[in-house]
Formats: structure tokens, sequence, C-alpha cells
């Protein structure tokens, strides 16, 4: 099996379009239909099942899809084990998602960017499950992810610093002037917040239970800050996503205090051996990550 079947139909699985994955790989299509064919010959197996417009692995495929991860990884770690020493390179896919890609991230894109230029950071918006389970399929090499928990099936994850949380609302908000709230004392309040699945979303609906009201969701946390401020209702936030608007004046912090803990962490796939450019990134991660958290 050549290594250039098995990117190829690495490729085809991903993104289950032989026309994307031709545009990905800058190939005719034509050539990644051929190729794909010549794999499918050689093995003795149909890969892909078409269905009109559309194709899906089969079984046998879905069974050779680990393995061609795995050799294209082994590929890569034998090209720059044998490769001349010198400045750092190679392509990184990094899930994240907003509060961290606009908040925690910009000292170490802009870090990578001049010091590293060799280097470069694909970023992949998602939330947590959705990057865990590109992390474990070997999509992303790394993912930023903001838990409660820091223990990931498949995965190998490390703990970047806690990520605070703050309850805000405007300034003349009727909440703003209490000295302490409870849960009931949200039950009039409109909340508002991201969409399903963000964790501090999805947590503090569950932290409030049947006191919880209908959410008016915002699609961003610029939009959510934006809504709040403007005496819309009150949200759950990362206190490093409010820092400048409650400084500001702005926002103001509301006198209720979360009853769970998030974790800004960066991980990877259990047992995958990590390419020196991409070590590089978690290390730097683990710094300038962690030089932000005191001051937040």
């Amino acid at each position: 099996m050549e290594l250039r079947l098995l990117a190829t139909f690495e490729k085809v699985a991903e993104v289950l379009s032989f026309t994307r994955a031709a545009a990905d790989l800058g190939y005719a299509q034509s050539s990644v239909t051929g190729q794909i064919r010549s794999l499918e010959s050689s093995l003795g197996v149909e890969l892909f099942e078409r269905l009109g417009s559309r194709i899906r692995l089969t079984e046998a495929g879905e069974r050779l899809l680990p393995y061609a991860r795995r050799m294209a990884e082994l590929a890569e770690e034998a090209r720059t084990a044998v490769a001349v020493t010198g400045d750092p390179s190679g392509t990184i896919a990094v899930g994240t998602m907003e509060s961290l890609t606009s908040y925690r991230l910009p000292p170490l894109l802009e870090y990578f960017h001049h010091r590293y230029p060799g280097v470069r950071l694909t970023l992949r918006p998602t939330l947590g499950d959705a990057t865990r389970q590109a992390l474990r399929q070997g999509t992303y090499d790394v993912g930023f992810l903001m838990e409660p928990g820091t223990e990931h099936e498949g995965l190998e994850s490390e703990v970047l610093a806690p990520e605070p949380l703050v309850l805000v609302a405007g300034p003349d908000h009727p909440l703003a002037g209490r000295t302490a709230l409870t849960a009931e004392d949200l039950a009039g309040a409109q909340l508002v917040g991201t969409e399903p699945g963000c964790p501090y979303r999805d947590l503090f609906e569950r932290a409030l239970r049947e006191w919880a009201p209908p959410f008016m969701e915002f699609g961003t946390i610029e939009a959510t800050k934006r809504g709040v401020a403007g005496g819309l209702g009150v949200a759950l936030l990362p206190r490093v996503t409010v820092a400048e608007e409650l400084a500001s004046g702005t926002l103001v912090e509301l006198a209720w205090e979360a009853p769970f803990t998030l974790f800004t962490q960066l991980a990877w796939r259990r047992g995958k051996r990590l390419p020196a450019h991409v070590r590089l990134f978690v290390e730097q991660a683990r710094r300038l990550v962690r030089e932000q958290s005191p001051t937040d």
C-alpha cells in the first residue's frame, strides 16, 4: 500500500466527498477517484459505498481508517527523525472554542506567527464533545477544552489553568445592587447565553434546575455581552471574556457564585507521539496560558 493512496483515503474518509478531498489535496477529482480505486483493487475490497451523490465508509473502510492514520503518523515521525535540524515547521490542526480563541489564544498565536513562521496553525471551532471526538479520530492534532472534568476517554490532557466564571448584568439591572443571590432569585431574570453544548451554559442551566427560565440564545460571546449590557438579561461567562467590560463599568458582576469549576485544558489522542513542532506548541501553550491566569 502506498502512503500517497492511504493519505488520499484518509482525506476522503474525513470529508466524505471526492470533490472536497480533491480540493483540499490539490488534485483533480478524477485523480482522487483513481487513487481510491487503486487502493481498493490492491486490497480486494470496497472502501466506500456510493449512494448517489453521497458516499460513506464500508465496514472494510472503517477498519482500515485507524491504520491509515497511524501509518501517516509514523511517516511524519520518520521524516522528523531524519530531517536536518532547523526551525520548526509543519501544520497543527487545533480544535478550540470561541472564548479561548478570542481571549486566551491571541498571545500564543502571535508568538508562533512571529517566532516560528514555518509552523502553520489551523484553528477549528468546535465545542467539547466534537473536539474530543475529532482528537480520537485523528482529525485534530491538539484541542483546547473548557471542562469541569480532567479525565477524557482515549485522550491525554493537561490542565493549563482554572477558568473563573462570573454572572454579569447591565449596571441598571434590578439584581445589580443585591448582596447575595440564590438560584430562586434568578428564576425571574431573563438568562442570556450562547448555544446549548457550551460547557458553562449547560452547567449553569443544570445548577438552576427547576428555577431555570428559558434562555435567550445568542450565537457568540460578543453578541451575548452586548445583549446583557443593553439590559436584556444576565449571563454566566468566563471572567477573562468580560474583564474589559467589568473594568469600564459596561457590565457589573452579580453576587452569585457558580457551584462548579471549569478548567482550560489542552488534549491530544492517547498513545500518539507528538511531532517536535506540536510538542513545542504544547509547551508554549502551557507557559502563556498559565502566565495569563494570575492577573485574571
